[in-house]
């Protein structure tokens, strides 16, 4: 049982009128070594990750649906300097 207090990672805020729209594919194997590096929490139905891996990034979201089954797309890959302001942009609503 989740408890909503209990909840050590970040929500994603309710997305923003003027947000970017991130362009979500299938995952490819771009990025055979990357890893999440940040995420949000998991009591919600989608989940977001920051994963990282020489030099590049990228955002995975994962919808989880009921029964176990997941649907997972990735965006594009950029600097990790990029992609951790657009992390930040996630977050805070100004992207989805």
């Amino acid at each position: 049982m989740i408890v909503p207090d209990a909840c050590l990672s970040p929500h994603v805020v309710m997305v923003q009128r003027e947000h970017v729209r991130l362009g979500w594919r299938r995952p490819y194997p771009a990025l055979g070594r990357a890893r999440p590096v940040a995420w949000t929490c998991f009591c919600r139905a989608t989940v977001y990750e920051l994963c990282e891996g020489a030099g590049r990034a990228f955002l995975r979201r994962t919808v989880q649906f009921e029964g176990g089954d997941n649907e997972v797309h990735e965006t594009s890959t950029w600097p990790v300097g990029e992609a951790r302001a657009i992390w930040a942009a996630l977050l805070s609503g100004r992207a989805r």
